[in-house]
Order: C-alpha cells, then structure tokens, then sequence
C-alpha cells in the first residue's frame, strides 16, 4: 500500500536591500538555503519572489507586492510564506504586523529559517 506523501505549498521571498551596509545573504544563498530547508521540512515551493535592490522598508517592492496579493485571494497557490529572515520580509514592524495578520486571516504563516518566532497568542501579542 503507497502512502500518500503530503506537503504543504509554500513561496519563497528573498530580497537584498539597495543600501549599501546591508550584508545579508545575497539573493542566490537566501534562495539555496530556503530550497534546502522547504525540502528538510516538507514544503514543497510553488512560487518564488524576488525583490533586488530594494528597501525593506518600502511596502511597495514589486515582488513583495505580488505575493502579498496571491496571499490575500481566497485561492491562495500556498499556505506558507518562507524567508530567510524576517528582515527580508519587511523592516517597519507597522507593516510586519499588518502584513501578517492579513495573511494570517487567509490561513497563511510567514515563517524565518533563521529566526524563531512564536506563534501562540502569546507571541502574536508580542510582535505587535
């Protein structure tokens, strides 16, 4: 009997800022290190943005724009939003909080390969 192999359909956001101390991970080793954790943790990536140059603290990133509005449909192509930090997210905790409360609402999670966040009430309430 085959078992049915279940993963859940995720994007990938990677950016590099247009300022120059950002030092980061460029756009390459934030996309292989996002690829090997979606495999390590049974994601499977169906869409993948990518903003370069640009500022993480402007909501308005072309990529970043996309993915938040294939987010919000109710037909949404993934359940999870993986990033390599919660900085390539957004800088500006306003539209952190917004942003992923708007996902959140959709049933979608933004979760950071590097960082651990808490997603109990708990946590929400402290990111806010």
């Amino acid at each position: 009997m085959n078992e049915k192999s279940t993963y859940t359909p995720a994007a990938v956001y990677a950016r590099v800022s247009s300022d120059r101390q950002d030092v980061d991970l460029s756009v390459a080793a934030q996309l292989r290190a996002l690829r090997e954790y979606a495999e390590r943790n049974g994601f499977v990536i169906v869409r993948q943005y990518v903003d370069e140059a640009e500022s993480g603290r402007v909501a308005d990133r072309p990529q970043f724009r996309r993915m938040i509005d294939e987010g919000g449909r109710s037909n949404s192509p993934f359940e999870v939003i993986l990033v390599w930090k919660f900085s390539r997210f957004t800088r500006k905790r306003e539209h952190a909080v917004a942003f992923k409360s708007m996902l959140r609402k959709k049933g979608i999670r933004v979760i950071s390969i590097t960082e651990h966040a808490d997603d109990t009430p708990t946590g929400k309430l402290m990111e806010a």
